[in-house]
């Protein structure tokens, strides 16, 4: 026979592994990802674009608004720094200020109870003109990183190596073509050089633009998300390329 201390030490171990496994649900995986920011001093265009082994990566990664900037924040994801990114912008604050200003004031509270540190979060802030600037946490799951270009950013994390966004900024600037198609080589060029390491599951697009839009006092000239497919980038690309046609009647 056992002894009862044992069984009672057994009942109480499996009594937590439903709770346990309950609360660790509550915490999202790292929005470990890559992306772009990207402007076209030709149209006014701001864009952005990015691609993850996540669900629906496009809900809280990429933040633009027409005639003020665009802001991409991933990885150990406080997804706050979107508006508050825009709303500096708007006050007239360089991208690098706002940069150091919101990562200064985050109070590293945690999330249900878990660590979620601010060490390990990745933003990047771009202007209406493309004066960019990016951040990467010295805790950001290697390969974190991020590399600028003309008129780009490119930041990643849980990556490959360096090459992926190496890759994207030379693919950015090498693209001719309305922005749409020049972040998409972008992102093909990231996942050509391995991407993220997991694999891929999501994609999204955010280009503004003063009344760009195809409607009335519209500011979105292409919103687009795939959001759950073995090749994000093949839809993300049809959709992009079925966009370009249009723009070309």
């Amino acid at each position: 026979m056992r002894p009862k201390f044992l069984l009672t030490a057994v009942a109480v171990v499996l009594a937590a592994v439903g709770p346990l496994e309950a609360w660790r649900a509550r915490v999202p995986e790292p929005v470990a990802t890559f992306s772009i920011l990207g402007y076209d001093p030709d149209t006014g265009e701001i864009g952005g674009a990015v691609q993850s082994r996540v669900f629906a990566v496009g809900n809280g990664v990429l933040w633009g608004e027409a005639e003020v900037g665009m802001v991409a924040t991933q990885a150990i994801v406080d997804v706050s720094y979107g508006p508050k990114g825009l709303q500096l912008l708007k006050a007239g604050m360089s991208p690098a200020a706002i940069l150091e200003a919101i990562w200064d004031s985050d109070p590293d509270p945690g999330l249900n109870g878990r660590d979620w540190p601010k060490k390990g979060r990745q933003f990047a802030v771009m202007d209406a003109k493309g004066n960019y600037a990016a951040f990467t946490g010295p805790e950001a799951t290697p390969w974190a990183g991020h590399k600028g270009g003309k008129f780009c950013t490119a930041q990643g994390n849980i990556l490959a190596g360096e090459a992926v966004v190496a890759g994207m900024v030379d693919a950015f600037e090498k693209t001719t073509g309305h922005l749409s198609l020049r972040l998409m080589a972008a992102l093909d060029a990231g996942q050509a050089a391995g991407g993220d390491k997991r694999g891929m599951q999501s994609a999204a697009m955010l280009i503004v633009k003063k009344n760009g839009g195809v409607w009335l006092n519209n500011d979105v000239v292409l919103r687009l998300q795939v959001d759950d497919s073995p090749e994000p980038l093949t839809e993300l690309r049809r959709l992009v390329e079925l966009n370009a046609r249009r723009l070309r009647r």
